[in-house]
């Protein structure tokens, strides 16, 4: 059985015993969150679409760790204009272990 679902303004597919990292979660380690927001719900050839949530359905998940991604590096130049700027930015995670897909 897997699920799709949205945190963070992103969607997942996400099935039991997976891990995955999303956007910033206020929790703390090791507490056990429940996502309301599932858009689909699907096993084998069947396969539930909500407008826009699937009613009764949710994603119990518990959080693993929060990090940092890899630094994305920012480089603006103009030419002949002795212009340069260096930037970069770190974006903050938590990974989530996925404990079970209900609907």
């Amino acid at each position: 059985m897997y699920a799709v679902i949205k945190t963070g303004g992103k969607q997942y597919k996400v099935a039991a015993g997976e891990k995955i990292k999303v956007e910033q979660i206020a929790a703390d380690v090791g507490q056990e969150i429940t996502i309301e927001q599932v858009l689909a719900v699907g096993e084998g050839a069947e396969l539930k679409v909500g407008t826009p949530w699937v009613t009764g359905a949710n994603v119990t998940a518990t959080v693993v760790a929060h990090g940092k991604h890899d630094k994305v590096r920012i480089f603006k130049m103009r030419r002949r204009k002795h212009y340069q700027k260096h930037g970069g930015h770190r974006q903050t995670y938590t990974e989530l272990q996925i404990a079970a897909v209900n609907g």
